[in-house]
């Protein structure tokens, strides 16, 4: 009887394991690249690791040192990512961040305070380096 038991009990956590492996992986997301051509700062594989400690690292230095003209910037990205239909990164799974967040499961709050579409920029502070 302890056999029987050891094995359903092995079955039912493998199970889980089983059907995961099983199930069909979701769909991974269209990436459309809106400017063809151009070059990344940075490999795919990385980006898709580090982009946000790039930008956290940017943004730090942006709000601590002013640094505004860095080679990691959030406008920046947006400038050769957005989409050439709607302008922007997000709002809706055929956008370039939102597609990836999506299918990653991962909140994307870079855009509560950032304006998500090309050609805008953030306000500068009066008195404050450009």
């Amino acid at each position: 009887m302890s056999r029987a038991l050891n094995f359903l009990a092995l079955l039912l956590l493998a199970l889980p394991l089983f059907g995961a492996a099983h199930a069909g992986e979701a769909a991974k997301p269209a990436i459309i690249i809106a400017n063809p051509g151009t070059q990344c700062i940075a490999p795919p594989e990385e980006m898709r690791r580090n982009h946000m400690e790039m930008l956290k690292h940017q943004r730090d230095r942006t709000l601590r040192l002013g640094e505004r003209s860095a080679r990691v910037s959030l406008n920046g990205c947006i400038e050769c990512h957005a989409s050439k239909t709607s302008g922007a990164v997000t709002g809706s799974n055929e956008n370039f961040c939102q597609a990836c967040h999506a299918y990653a499961a991962v909140k994307l709050d870079c855009f509560d305070c950032h304006q998500p579409k090309a050609g805008h920029k953030a306000a500068v502070a009066s008195g404050e380096p450009q």
